[in-house]
Parts: structure tokens; C-alpha cells; sequence
């Protein structure tokens, strides 16, 4: 063989360089070690006798060679991914692993027992469960399923929206009915919504502690910080909250159950999608928030 000749490992670590910008980058993306990207790199650029990338300051900026090898990599990375994904479609047996995403809170506050559940129903499948505020993607199947809240979800993926997220003001002390203090997002959580209606409450200039998490918000309201919106679900069953009103309207959100197009008729998918769909369903009250307020 000739030594030129590109392998699907070398064109990954040209695409990963390129789309990351720096070896780092890259080594966390291919689960790798930096100098192991270092030595591959530089084999690649020997064996074809040409460089690649401009090294500078700001990080590895691709040649025209460079940029040419990565968009070959590129397009040869979605046919693999499509034949992956063709492939584990014709898998009619609900067996083998599912990989999912969703949030921390919904993980805590809603999916954690129904999983149990699924596990005792379908001892066969194996469930991998990535917490992430950030939507992973189902393309490159960095996950099968994503559990989500959404008032959008990408076109790209099919699923069904199992239910309605309502949000309420929780606090630990209703007898003060005068407490200004509240706890909200902070910018990095990129919770518009909840922030356009703290400043239209007129909340927002009485917020003095904001978190990047929801369940940073949580620990903040029990242990007496102020007041916040939370989804009900996690909250409307903590005896050491009180929530105060009914939910709010414009904060409802929808819970989305997505997947891939091509992986929606394997059996463990399915599976795993209805029984979850069945089972929000079951406890769509806790999501609406239907729990008596004061």
C-alpha cells in the first residue's frame, strides 16, 4: 500500500484539527491524548509531503491542502455516520445500548424512576445517560434519544413532545409575603425567556444572586437565598418549598422525546420511546403543576 494513501483515522484527525482550531481541541474530541494528535499530524503532513496547517498564536489554521483534506473528511464522515445509522435500523430485536441525553433537572426530577422502570421491563437494553445542558448531537450519534424542553426542536430530528413543562415562584417562607429577594439565571444559562419576565415583573433589580443552573436556583430558594421560578415538577413535592401562585403561562415550555430519522424503527428505540412517552403521560399532573397552591 502506498504510504500516501489517506486512512479514515488520519482524514478524523485532520477534520477534528480543523474544526477545533487547536491539538487540545482536538484530543478531547477524538478521546485521545495532545500528543498523540501531535504524532499523528505530523506522520499525515510527512507521508504526504505537505503541510497542512499554519501554526500561529491563535491556534492551527488550515492550508489550502489543509482545508481541502477536511472537507474530503467531512463529507466521508457523514456516509459513515449514514451507513451507522442504516445499519443499526435494521436491528429488530430490543436489545443492546441506548444512548441518551437530557438535562440534570429532568433526570432528577422526572426520568430517573421511570428508567428504573424501563430497565426491569426491557433487562436487555442497556441505557447510557449523558447529563448535559447542551444538546448533543443526534447526527453525529453522539446520542440516540435526546429528553428536552423546547419550543423549536431541529427539523433534522422526528420525535413527539410528551408533555408540557409549567414553571412556578417557589420560595421556604410564604408567611413573608413582603420578601424582595429573588435568585435568577445567570447570562451564561441563556435563559431568555425567564429573564425578559423578571425585568417585566420588575424582579430582576431585586435579584442579587444568579446561578448557571437550575438546580443551582433550587439549592439557592432552600437554603433561604430568595425566591425563583422553577419548573414545578421538581419542585411541587419538596416539603421544605412553598409555591406561591399558579404556574406561570408564558414560561410553560414543551418536553420534546427526539431521535434520528434513521433510528427511529430500531427496536430498542422504539421501545425505550414509548414506554417513556407512556410514562410522562402517566405523570403529566407533576408536569403541569396541578398540586393545590396557596
Amino acid at each position: 500500500m502506498n504510504e500516501k494513501n489517506l486512512q479514515w483515522d488520519d482524514l478524523r484527525i485532520v477534520l477534528a484539527v480543523a474544526q477545533e482550531g487547536t491539538l487540545s481541541g482536538a484530543a478531547r474530541r477524538l478521546v485521545v491524548s495532545h500528543a498523540t494528535v501531535f504524532r499523528r499530524l505530523a506522520d499525515i503532513e510527512r507521508r504526504m509531503g505537505t503541510q497542512l496547517f499554519e501554526r500561529a498564536r491563535s491556534g492551527y489554521i488550515p492550508t489550502p491542502a489543509g482545508d481541502d483534506i477536511a472537507a474530503a473528511a467531512q463529507r466521508v464522515e457523514a456516509e459513515v455516520l449514514a451507513v451507522e445509522r442504516r445499519v443499526a435500523g435494521q436491528d429488530l430485536r430490543p436489545s443492546g445500548t441506548v444512548r441518551i441525553t437530557t438535562t440534570d433537572t429532568l433526570l432528577l426530577g422526572l426520568l430517573s424512576p421511570i428508567f428504573a422502570e424501563f430497565r426491569r421491563s426491557y433487562p436487555e437494553i442497556e441505557l447510557e445517560v449523558a447529563v448535559s445542558n447542551q444538546l448533543f448531537s443526534l447526527t453525529k450519534r453522539e446520542a440516540d434519544i435526546a429528553i428536552r424542553p423546547s419550543l423549536a426542536p431541529p427539523e433534522s430530528l422526528v420525535g413527539r413532545r410528551v408533555g408540557t413543562i409549567a414553571q412556578a415562584v417557589y420560595t421556604t417562607n410564604i408567611q413573608d409575603s413582603n420578601a424582595e429577594d429573588w435568585v435568577g439565571p445567570d447570562e451564561r444559562m441563556a435563559y431568555r425567556a425567564l429573564e425578559s419576565w423578571m425585568v417585566e415583573q420588575g424582579h430582576d433589580e431585586h435579584c442579587h444572586y444568579r446561578v448557571d443552573t437550575l438546580l443551582g436556583m433550587l439549592a439557592a430558594v432552600r437554603d433561604g437565598i430568595g425566591r425563583a421560578v422553577l419548573p414545578c415538577y421538581l419542585c411541587d413535592d419538596d416539603k421544605r418549598l412553598t409555591r406561591v401562585g399558579e404556574p406561570i403561562p408564558v414560561l410553560a415550555t414543551d418536553l420534546w422525546l427526539l431521535t434520528h430519522p434513521d433510528l427511529r424503527r430500531v427496536a430498542r428505540i422504539r421501545a425505550l420511546m414509548e414506554f417513556v412517552t407512556q410514562s410522562v403521560s402517566a405523570r403529566s399532573t407533576r408536569l403541569l403543576g396541578n398540586n393545590s397552591s396557596p
